[in-house]
């Protein structure tokens, strides 16, 4: 048997955002006081784990995220762009649970084609570059374990893609909440499965912002 890998994708906590603003890659946004106990409860929970190397995505709930772990393991975070947020054409509006983006007529130019998705980054180009990352931090710790603090949507994405499963999807059955771990476990190069847990379950308070 080859030596076993372990990859870590970590979504961000929750974030200070009480106007339900669609973030995606805009700054200023940070998390609220449960994201930081969510970020807390998981530098708990995987601390003592056999981890390496933590990556982030440059975005402020991320760093945040990651920065709780790092001082356990004492570890740098090191920023990646690869892990950020999935680009899209509608951040900055409100979205009220999603429901505000479609009582905006101005909005719905960018709908006419959900399976690209025409509002956004390409499922494509967001698994090719969640890919490269996963490759390269892999190989940094080869035989260990690593963490990667990115976002929904680029989490989800590459999941289902390593699944064989199509990636235009329904946002809201994405199994992907607040501070969960989605682990791929590799034998040498080889996928050989995929898990998901929730350390911080407990403190997710509901539906949070698509985008996030």
């Amino acid at each position: 048997m080859a030596e076993s890998t372990v990859v870590h994708l970590l979504r961000h906590g929750e974030v200070h955002n009480p106007k339900g603003i669609l973030y995606g890659r805009l700054p200023g946004y940070h998390l609220s006081e449960t994201g930081h106990l969510m970020a807390e409860t998981v530098a708990k929970a995987v601390g003592g784990r056999d981890i390496v190397a933590l990556y982030s995505s440059p975005l402020e709930r991320a760093l945040e995220t990651a920065a709780p772990l790092a001082a356990k393991l004492g570890l740098e975070v090191r920023q990646d762009e690869r892990l950020l947020e999935a680009a899209n054409l509608l951040e900055g509006r409100p979205v009220a649970q999603g429901v505000g983006l479609f009582r905006d007529w101005r909005n719905y130019r960018y709908f006419w084609n959900p399976m690209r998705p025409s509002w956004g980054e390409p499922y494509p180009v967001i698994v090719r570059r969640m890919k490269s990352m996963i490759d390269d931090a892999r190989a940094a710790a080869r035989g260990h374990e690593t963490v990667l603090v990115s976002h929904q949507l680029p989490i989800w994405s590459i999941r289902m893609a390593a699944e064989g499963r199509r990636l235009w999807h329904d946002p809201r059955r994405r199994q992907c909440a607040l501070a969960s771990l989605t682990t791929f476990t590799f034998d040498g190069d080889r996928l050989i499965s995929i898990g998901y847990s929730e350390p911080a379950g407990s403190l997710d308070t509901g539906p949070s912002v698509p985008g996030a």
